[in-house]
């Protein structure tokens, strides 16, 4: 065990060393250095941008499928094993879902003015 301790801490002391020693790092400094970089262009406007709420709305229901994707996943793979009872949850899952979805739609979440 005191070996095995001596080593970890031997290793990450050696780590510390090497990264001070060989750090890779600016030689000199400039206002050019400083700057943004957007693949290759020049930044265009300020980084600070407002977006409007609906964008927000429509993140969220991509991670509301996104998720309900993810969750179908495993039933898909075990569909046999689980049978009716497996379908019947799974189904309910995938219509409260889109119950949720229509009212949204229904209410004009999706509706860009």
């Amino acid at each position: 065990m005191i070996v095995f301790l001596a080593v970890a801490f031997g290793v990450i002391a050696g780590m510390l060393i090497g990264a001070r020693v060989f750090a890779v790092r600016a030689k000199r400094e400039s206002p050019l250095k400083k700057t943004t970089y957007e693949c290759g262009e020049s930044p265009a406007g300020m980084a600070w941008v407002r977006f409007h709420a609906r964008y927000y709305v429509v993140a969220l229901f991509f991670l509301l499928f996104d998720i309900e994707a993810a969750f179908l996943f495993p039933w898909g793979g075990n569909a046999r094993e689980l049978g009716v009872q497996g379908f019947v949850a799974v189904v309910s899952f995938v219509a409260v879902v889109l119950l949720g979805w229509l009212w949204a739609v229904r209410k004009g979440a999706l509706k860009w003015q």
